[in-house]
């Protein structure tokens, strides 16, 4: 029994805080494609396909960015966030016909 107590996962100390090395990471990601959306000449479209890509990579990268930082670009648009249910209950009538 004694074993089993060593073998526990110790649970982290700060499950709310984010690493502040992913926070830059992420903060530099999101300012890159802030720079791409703004000057989207800076990036060739000579390519059919590719040239057109980049702002709409830009554009979900920035999203994402936003997010892990806690922003909800959905409210902008008028989507509200999704209300959780009270339970696993789904009220139902059932009606016969003889």
């Amino acid at each position: 029994m004694q074993d089993m107590e060593k073998e526990q996962i110790p649970q982290p100390e700060d499950e709310g805080k984010k690493n502040p090395l992913t926070s830059v990471i992420v903060s530099g990601v999101g300012l890159f494609s802030v720079l791409i959306l703004l000057a989207p000449s800076a990036v060739p479209d000579f390519i059919p396909v590719v040239g057109a890509l980049d702002e709409a990579v830009a554009t979900g990268l920035l999203i994402s960015c936003l997010a892990y930082f806690g922003v909800d670009i959905g409210a902008v648009f008028g989507r509200g966030k999704k209300k959780e249910a009270d339970g696993d209950v789904i009220d139902a009538e059932v009606k016969e016909h003889h």
